[in-house]
């Protein structure tokens, strides 16, 4: 048992993290989180619906005929800093000299095909001339140096404290493309994209999670970009903005499971990951909400067609969260018959991908009608799924529970035991990833809120081995918020264009198509 000082105590007051939450976390610690059980892979026609041309057409009329009724927003967790996006330049700043060898050299040595990808299209990047500019006033020598010591500054220009240092910058605020008028952050391009599946009664509102020490660099973007998209779009924006909560914080623990402490004395407490947004999330007050990663955007020119396929997403969660509401009003209002007891078994079982077990029918009706209601009660998400072409990510399955409950889920890589063959197999057999791209309702038919922590799974949470002080520790991540974080919400998934997921993981991801900008 764990015993905290006075000042552990207060240190938790201060951070509002409960004494109960460091012993539950503790405990996850010892004993370890259990891999998730796959039962199968969803695929087309078993887990992922596959509209036809007729069926996005119906969803997109719905959702057209219904949106300036609802309150709508769109929520972009944007808190991430760009460094892993850089990590490739940062080693080749840390590894190479100008002075001894050519930059042609040091890419077949190291294998660096970042490297060499990136100075192939430097002059495509949207920060190329702002960063070339920037150092000709600084040395007005530099286009007489030879070609790899030029390239050489440019990186070194580019991320440098003192200079451009995009590596601390948030994603949400680098320039990602770059038009013939000005260059567009993630951000702005977030921004013209709500314009055309956001809006509601000409308003759209967007909700972006970010650091707090970026608060004011976000303010000064909006400040800057907000009167431009207005006047292009005709739309108008409600943009808010929120941290991670210090209270999601999680603790680190020594090998031998005791807190951390620093050598100030102090226990480690580390930020949670995404799965800490499930928080804010939780704070929102919106009818439908799109959830999309920061740095998932693309040029202007293919905004309509991405837009179409969200209308398409949130036309169907309409379609469904109507039966589910009618469904979830009656059962409160009447006793229902034993005709109307199965076809709300069966909606939950084809449409809201709820598995009932065999032994429901043979519950009183009574408890029947309880478990009815529990299912029937809960958000429900519609979760856009790309064919997979060995982009990373996690991937619709079905998974089994402790309790012997299957239900559809995101799963990532690390969830599953990869020394387990069957696991293994079920994982090969996997046709679609999560490019995170949901749309979700988080009321009920009262127009209640749901409190989304009641619906988090804390097994699918994950522990990972870092250093600190030069001693090793275990890290705890909360449930991913699309994983764990969302274990117990009614889950469709549908299966989205390749073309809807365009992120931009390292610098070079600028290159591809969806992210240049052709002057015709």
């Amino acid at each position: 048992m764990t015993t905290l000082t006075e000042t552990d105590k207060k240190q938790l007051k201060q951070k509002g993290i409960k004494e109960t939450q460091v012993a539950e976390q503790i405990e996850i610690f010892k004993k370890g989180i259990p891999f998730v059980n796959l039962i199968a892979a969803a695929t087309i026609n078993h887990g992922i619906h596959k509209f036809s041309e007729k069926e996005k057409e119906k969803y997109v009329a719905l959702f057209e005929s219904e949106k300036d009724k609802l309150n709508l927003l769109k929520f972009v967790p944007a808190s991430g800093a760009a460094t892993r996006m850089f990590k490739a330049l940062f080693q080749f700043l840390n590894t190479y000299n100008p002075a001894q060898e050519t930059i042609n050299a040091y890419i077949n040595r190291e294998k660096a095909e970042i490297i060499r990808t990136f100075f192939i299209g430097i002059e495509k990047f949207p920060f190329y001339e702002e960063v070339i500019k920037r150092f000709v006033e600084k040395h007005p020598d530099f286009l007489n140096l030879p070609d790899h010591f030029q390239k050489y500054y440019v990186v070194k220009i580019l991320l440098d404290k003192d200079e451009f240092d995009y590596g601390s910058s948030p994603k949400g605020l680098l320039p990602f493309h770059k038009y013939k008028t000005h260059p567009a952050t993630a951000f702005e391009e977030h921004m013209y994209e709500a314009a055309l599946y956001d809006e509601s009664n000409g308003v759209a509102k967007l909700h972006f999670t970010i650091s707090k020490e970026h608060n004011n660099d976000f303010d000064e973007e909006m400040d800057k970009i907000e009167s431009r998209v207005t006047e292009k779009t005709g739309v108008s924006f409600e943009t808010s903005f929120s941290y991670q909560k210090e209270s999601t914080d999680t603790l680190a623990v020594s090998m031998e499971n005791e807190p951390f402490r620093l050598e100030t004395g102090e226990i480690l407490f580390r930020p949670g990951g995404h799965g800490a947004l499930i928080e804010n999330l939780n704070d929102q007050d919106a009818d439908i909400i799109f959830i999309k990663n920061i740095d998932n955007v693309v040029v202007y020119k293919y905004k309509h067609e991405l837009a179409q396929f969200k209308k398409i997403l949130a036309g169907k969660l309409i379609e469904v969260q109507n039966r589910a509401y009618k469904y979830a009003k009656l059962l409160d209002e009447t006793t229902p018959n034993e005709k109307m007891i199965n076809e709300i078994k069966d909606f939950l079982r084809t449409e809201l991908n709820v598995h009932v077990k065999s032994d429901v029918d043979k519950y009183k009706e009574v408890y029947q009608i309880e478990f009815l209601k529990e299912k029937l009660n809960a958000p429900i998400r519609i979760c856009g799924m790309v064919k997979n072409e060995g982009e990373p990510g996690g991937g619709p399955f079905w998974i089994k529970d402790e309790d012997g409950n299957i239900s559809l889920q995101i799963v990532e890589s690390p969830q599953i035991d990869s020394k387990n063959k069957f696991q293994e197999d079920i994982l090969k057999a996997a046709t679609h990833f999560n490019p995170v791209d949901i749309v979700c309702s988080t009321k009920n038919y009262k127009g209640e809120k749901y409190n989304l922590l009641d619906y988090v799974n804390k097994q699918q949470a994950f522990i990972t081995n870092k250093t600190k002080e030069g001693k090793e520790l275990k890290a705890l991540e909360l449930p991913g918020l699309w994983n764990g974080g969302m274990a117990f919400w009614n889950t469709i998934f549908v299966e989205v264009p390749l073309t809807t997921f365009n992120p931009v993981k390292t610098v070079v991801d600028l290159l591809k198509p969806a992210h240049q900008v052709k002057d015709k």
